[in-house]
């Protein structure tokens, strides 16, 4: 550890002399902040509803990046794809949830030689902390699910206060606050599990958020009847959002407390779009475009880096990876899907929908900055469709009594049809994608464009989507069960214990029944017992191989 630390900080240093930059005390520390389902309802993006002082004020000191996109509209495929800097259709993550989907347990599991960028930093000498939620199809949805070889630190109490002493830090928190739960009421008799379960575990964490917003002043999309219950509904978020706006106001306090503001670089978006209906699940903007803000302190900072200042270049959450990792003076593997947002540039971005919960589903979507095309192998199904847990939603359920009743006009109506075998959007024209010109002749050739945009991307990457989700799991499980990583081997020699795993898994050593380690380096092996194990992503870890002290 102290080792890849010194050359972190090393190479740091060269680099920023090399470019010109203030010399660095060593690598940024990095924290990347994301509230969960949440579109661009921000102060600082021009909502006027919102009450988000903080994150304003993060703005008015960092880059505003105004079209960032996630790789899917719905939490564990876009996670999958954030931390692997892959999209999830190239290794099987794309389904919502594999941890417990209907078909029973499974895994994604991504090329071995690829490891979440949180893992690359902690081997670099990064301390790697993140909360109690993971959801990345490789792992389950909570702390300790996952590879444990990622973090150095996870759950609640997990911080940088933990590291080393001048051992850079990478965080990651999430913000539950703005979760689509918390748009469900908490002030009503649960009349089904899934409701009880969603009131016990909100009033539990604390996340029933005070109410701040007038519902008679929102602004309701024209996709939306304008009733009581949608108003209610999106006040609730607006609630939420405020709540969560305060606890990043306390964080952002903390680490000026610490003093780390002027070595911390801090990214602050969301997973993908609002908890709401016809925003999370989809494909459309409401679905996948997100906010994002990057604040880098001065002594970080690029020639022509901006504060307060706006980036209209396209962002794709497959870009996170690659930035952060070139950030820290981290070499790229092969493999990644993105490109360093801070340097590079992209022509269109993509995303991909599949089962969502008990409906399966396949589309994908290719977006430049004017035109959005959607394909759908699944035509009939419709966005509206039925669904157990966002059924609870009390303006879906009165939207759709408005449909069956033939009482919402065309626009509002068409979340409740199938969606069409293509759709294509001038984002321009048309902000809320409700005028599809698929058969206009004049966009022919858009048309044309964007589906072989499509036809490439997908050539590309890859797309396990293609297999029937059954035959995908079952070639993921070992006779019907999730598969065990073989147990690491270990050579000892002149006082050193080297360490090697079959399928490149990643190895994890402790000491003396400490914490457990990423293992990058042969071990010092004296009058303590030292325990390793491995794990391949996607499959249980390995027993555990122990070595006595001598």
């Amino acid at each position: 550890m102290k080792f890849y630390g010194q050359m972190c900080l090393l190479v740091g240093g060269l680099i920023a002399a090399a470019v010109g930059l203030a010399q660095p005390a060593g690598p940024p520390n990095i924290l990347l902040l994301v509230a969960e389902d949440l579109s661009p309802r921000i102060g600082a993006w021009g909502d006027e509803i919102a009450s988000t002082p903080n994150i304003d004020a993060l703005a008015r000191q960092s880059v505003r990046y105004t079209q960032a996109f996630t790789a899917a509209g719905v939490c564990a495929p876009s996670r999958a794809a954030l931390i692997m800097g892959q999209h999830q259709i190239s290794f099987g993550a794309q389904h919502m949830r594999t941890s417990t989907g209907p078909l029973g347990e499974y895994y994604a599991q991504p090329d071995p030689e690829l490891k979440a960028f949180p893992e690359l930093l902690r081997r670099a000498g990064y301390f790697t902390f993140t909360d109690s939620k993971l959801d990345y199809q490789f792992s389950g949805v909570g702390a300790g699910s996952g590879p444990f070889t990622i973090w150095d630190q996870e759950g609640l109490q997990a911080h940088w206060r933990q590291r080393a002493p001048g051992q850079p830090f990478f965080g990651l928190i999430n913000f539950l606050e703005t979760h689509e739960s918390g748009v469900m009421r908490m002030d009503v008799e649960p009349q089904n599990p899934i409701l009880a379960r969603t009131q016990q575990m909100r009033q539990g964490y604390g996340l029933v958020a005070e109410s701040v917003t007038d519902p008679e002043l929102i602004a309701v999309p024209p996709y939306y009847p304008d009733i009581p219950e949608v108003r209610a509904d999106m006040a609730r978020h607006y609630d939420n959002i405020h709540s969560m706006d305060a606890r990043v106001g306390r964080i952002l306090a903390e680490l000026e407390a610490d003093g780390l503001s002027d070595t911390t670089i801090v990214i602050w978006t969301t997973d993908h779009g609002d908890g709401l209906p016809r925003a999370k699940r989809e494909l459309l903007d409401t679905g996948i475009h997100v906010p994002m803000l990057v604040h880098v302190p001065e002594a970080y900072r690029r020639s022509g880096w901006s504060q307060g200042s706006d980036d209209d270049r396209l962002v794709s959450f497959v870009d996170m990876a690659p930035t952060l990792l070139e950030w820290a003076d981290v070499e790229l593997p092969a493999g990644l899907h993105g490109v360093n947002f801070l340097t590079g540039s992209r022509e269109y971005v993509y995303a991909s929908r599949d089962r969502i919960d008990e409906i399966r589903d396949r589309q994908r979507a290719a977006r430049d900055p004017r035109y959005k095309y959607i394909r759908s192998w699944a035509p009939e199904i419709a966005g509206g469709h039925t669904l157990a847990y966002r059924d609870n939603l009390e303006m879906v359920q009165a939207m759709r009594e408005l449909w069956q009743a033939g009482e919402l006009n065309a626009d509002q109506a068409r979340w409740f049809e199938g969606v069409g075998a293509e759709q294509l959007y001038d984002l321009q024209a048309d902000p809320h994608e409700l005028n599809n010109l698929i058969n206009d002749d004049a966009l022919t050739p858009v048309a044309q464009r964007m589906r072989i945009a499509l036809d490439d991307w997908l050539a590309r990457v890859g797309d396990t989507g293609e297999v029937p989700e059954a035959e995908m799991r079952d070639g993921f499980l070992d006779e019907g069960s999730v598969p065990v990583t073989l147990a690491p081997r270990v050579t000892q020699k002149n006082g050193l214990l080297t360490v090697a795993a079959d399928d490149n898994a990643s190895i994890g050593y402790r000491v003396a029944e400490g914490d457990w380690q990423l293992y990058v380096e042969p071990v010092e092996h004296e009058n303590q017992r030292v325990e390793f194990k491995a794990v391949r992503y996607g499959w249980r870890e390995s027993s555990v191989v122990a070595i006595e002290p001598r």
